[in-house]
């Protein structure tokens, strides 16, 4: 059993595509995940390849009552809202270290593939194969770890349907295809809004004490980073102030990116930000930008890339 999987990643397609070799499902919008079975323990390793587990206490107490001796599932950890839908800014809440209305055993995992079980590396079976092998394991359920359904549609009209709900898009996965780590063409995300990581090299502070006015957004070129604008939408005032603290510790006398502002405080690139955006502006800025969460570049996030 291999100790670590890196995951197979969707590339972002405009369209989806088109075909009965596909299969597709919802997008959800939280941490990925693999789950390890192991005897006598379980492991949450993130994309980045941390161990969580301690993170994902319900997670990991139902993964040791699946009735399998070893196993590792794919998936995608999310808190539900109201609903139905993945909230990502509810799970950053429920994982955070401060009292929020949302607890960490309100954390699903909704589990999308099986690479490994009892004995056997599933990876080379085409995906039909592998979800035949994982339904019967985690179908049926509505506790911490349940199925992510596949969807009897039509691609675009899925789409649709998913973004009238207020969902983030779909995925579609090659019925046929094996399970290889990386980005692969067989696997596809469509997006309702585009949604992507930028670095943080900065922020404008707010009229209100303490608070942050604007965060200032870089995105990769080659071996360096390009400023790409400022979001000033999509905090709280207390979350605005707790941001203003984070930054202020990582403050900086040299930008990283080539930018002069006045008033402007800049940080060392050590935090990405999840930005949701309609498009980008004929001067390489984002288009109508909001700010969705944080996360520490730590974890090998992938920030956007300029062509």
């Amino acid at each position: 059993m291999p100790p670590r999987v890196d995951p197979c990643v969707a590339m972002l397609v405009d369209r989806p595509p088109r075909g009965p070799e596909w299969a597709f499902e919802v997008k959800w919008d939280g941490y990925r995940l693999a789950v390890h079975v192991e005897p006598g323990r379980i492991r949450i390793i993130t994309r980045g390849g941390y161990d969580w587990t301690d993170r994902f206490p319900s997670i990991a107490a139902e993964a040791s009552q699946l009735g399998v001796t070893t196993a590792i599932l794919d998936g995608e950890a999310v808190v539900l809202d109201d609903k139905g839908r993945s909230d990502f800014g509810m799970l950053q809440r429920a994982l955070g270290r401060r009292p929020a209305a949302h607890e960490p055993g309100e954390i699903v995992l909704f589990a999308f593939d099986i690479l490994y079980l009892d004995g056997q590396d599933l990876r080379r079976l085409p995906l039909s194969e592998r979800r035949r092998l994982l339904e019967p394991i985690v179908a049926g359920g509505d506790g911490a770890i349940r199925l992510s359904e596949e969807v009897d549609a039509d691609g675009d009209e899925l789409l649709r349907v998913a973004c009238a709900h207020g969902l983030e898009g779909i995925i579609a996965k090659h019925r046929d295809r094996p399970y290889r780590s990386g980005r692969h063409p067989w696997w596809l995300k469509i997006k309702c809004k585009r949604r992507d990581r930028f670095a943080i090299v900065g922020f404008e502070p707010s009229t209100a004490p303490g608070g942050i006015g604007r965060l200032l957004l870089a995105a990769r070129r080659g071996g360096g980073l390009v400023y790409v604008g400022g979001v000033g939408t999509g905090w709280s005032q207390d979350l605005s102030r707790e941001l203003r603290k984070l930054l202020e510790e990582i403050a900086t006398e040299a930008p990283a990116v080539d930018l002069k502002r006045k008033g402007a405080v800049f940080t060392e690139p050590l935090l990405v930000a999840e930005i949701e955006y309609f498009a980008w502006t004929n001067e390489g800025r984002l288009r109508h930008p909001s700010f969705k969460g944080i996360r520490e570049r730590a974890d090998e996030l992938a920030i956007y890339e300029l062509r």
